[in-house]
């Protein structure tokens, strides 16, 4: 997807760890895909919260250091239809800062992760996956397991295998004192 839609030209996949979150309820709503971006406000390696100076975690596969992880909800995620589930992924991507910095793409505002409008960001995620289907044929061999729900899969391949990746934590940094 980075390589064929140009506003998400900015993404390099080595650099964004894939996991999968296990869904709690078995229910078709709820929460279907996550981005969590691995540096503050800006790309900072640390902020302060709570009046206290944090940084996160890092992240390291293999010696790439990650700058977000995207999360699918498993069974949910492979549930939805076809379109939803390349909706969703796009609408994740857009998420990730076009300086790709490690912070979320922030829009002016009182919720800067959506706009102000999220019908708007759902529209420009819409938009992105029109031009995504014209450059690519849904039937495309890259895309034919996301055809599958999580039962016709399963059964398929035997067992669905994957990355679960913890969140990383805010870690408290000592502020070096200045005599």
């Amino acid at each position: 997807m980075a390589a064929r839609v140009p506003e998400l030209a900015h993404v390099r996949m080595e650099h964004v760890a894939l996991s999968y979150s296990q869904a709690r309820r078995g229910t078709p709503h709820g929460m279907l895909a996550k981005l969590t971006p691995l540096r503050f406000e800006g790309g900072a390696l640390t902020s302060y919260r709570n009046g206290e100076l944090v940084t996160i975690q890092r992240l390291l596969l293999g010696r790439v250091e990650q700058k977000y992880i995207l999360s699918v909800y498993l069974p949910r995620f492979f549930d939805l239809p076809f379109h939803e589930k390349l909706n969703t992924v796009i609408h994740e991507l857009y998420h990730i800062s076009p300086r790709f910095d490690g912070d979320i793409r922030r829009f002016p505002g009182r919720c800067f992760a959506h706009s102000d409008s999220h019908r708007t960001y759902d529209e420009i995620v819409q938009m992105l996956l029109d031009g995504y289907l014209r450059k690519r044929s849904p039937r495309s061999q890259l895309l034919r397991f996301l055809q599958h729900d999580f039962v016709t899969l399963r059964r398929t391949h035997g067992e669905i295998v994957g990355s679960r990746i913890p969140i990383p934590k805010l870690i408290p940094v000592r502020e070096s004192r200045v005599a």
